[in-house]
């Protein structure tokens, strides 16, 4: 039976593609691509990313020496992860500077996915920190090592004092971006370690209990840990193209045919997230004979950005054989 495919895009980069095929198909492209870029918040969350990673880089080395000459795994812990961070930070401030590359032929979206990509790598770097952290705090629970307390409480107060900053500094930025959500878990993550610092140095000059520097440390790297799941799980949700978890896809397509006049089944659904804020969609709509493709296809990108936040849709439609295997 013939088939009436209309491929809907209505694109603002202006792709220009168009498809005849001369076997009975009517194909009409017509791509809808609403990114909103958001160059603005982008450069906020850029500028505000980069103060962070300063502050942060600049401490580093005085707290790592600190660590080494006081003997606290405390203090040693928490510059492994201010290094983490700043590596973290200056990863994430490219993130967003490659996010402003156009597309091109090879990479049609752009960069806009590296920092969820940078996003996934901090994760994974706050995992293997955490589990250095609680090896060596084993290692002095059994072996003790001597320490000066008043001189790494007050190297442990100072990068309070730098981590609190890096904190409201970030603090302004974007949080529902996830670049911006992962720098700011590692910056509480090392906040945390320097309040650990902080009560160990105390503990130990008002007691002598030096285990309690290891003991202490371990709970800093249970935080991490926290704070390591939380973005690689998210990350890799959508680096594995994962629904967004705002939206459910057999709602939306349950949502279409029931408020779209002249869509009869919506099939072959993929929903996913670009970089955990831009939602996408394609989709395969059958319609009534008498309904009108390109008069539909409007409507469904009208209902889908409208009522379900999705700015970019592809949608196919078919009318009495469907294209696909997969057909209600």
């Amino acid at each position: 039976m013939a088939h009436d495919h209309t491929h809907a895009h209505d694109d603002k980069h202006d792709h220009g593609q168009s498809h005849d095929h001369a076997h009975g198909h009517s194909h009409n492209h017509d791509h809808a691509h609403s990114h909103g870029h958001d160059h603005g918040g982008d450069e906020n969350n850029a500028a505000r990313i980069g103060i962070a990673a300063l502050l942060t880089g600049s401490f580093m080395g005085i707290e790592l020496a600190g660590g080494l000459i006081t003997g606290s795994l405390a203090l040693v812990a928490d510059a492994g992860h201010m290094l983490s961070d700043f590596g973290s930070l200056a990863l994430a401030w490219i993130g967003f500077r490659m996010a402003r590359r156009p597309p091109d032929s090879r990479r049609t979206f752009g960069f806009r996915r590296f920092p969820v990509l940078a996003a996934f790598v901090n994760g994974l770097t706050l995992f293997a920190i955490a589990v250095w952290i609680v090896y060596e705090a084993i290692m002095r629970l059994s072996d003790p090592r001597t320490i000066e307390p008043v001189l790494m409480t007050w190297i442990a107060v100072a990068g309070l004092a730098v981590n609190i900053a890096s904190f409201f500094v970030l603090h302004g930025a974007d949080r529902d971006n996830l670049n911006v959500r992962g720098a700011l878990l590692h910056v509480i993550g090392d906040l945390l370690g320097s309040v650990a610092a902080i009560a160990a140095g105390l503990i130990i000059m008002s007691t002598g209990w030096i285990q309690a520097d290891p003991i202490l440390s371990v709970l800093v790297a249970l935080i991490i840990l926290r704070s390591a799941w939380a973005v690689t799980a998210q990350s890799a949700h959508i680096l594995l193209e994962g629904a967004p978890t705002n939206i459910s896809l057999d709602k939306v397509t349950h949502d279409l045919v029931d408020h779209v006049e002249g869509v009869l089944d919506v099939h072959h659904a993929h929903l996913w997230s670009l970089d955990g804020r831009r939602s996408m969609m394609t989709l395969h709509a059958r319609i009534a004979n008498s309904a009108e493709g390109p008069a539909i296809v409007a409507r469904i990108k009208t209902r889908l950005r409208d009522a379900h936040g999705v700015g970019h849709a592809t949608v196919e439609i078919e009318g009495d054989d469907c294209a696909g295997t997969d057909c209600s």
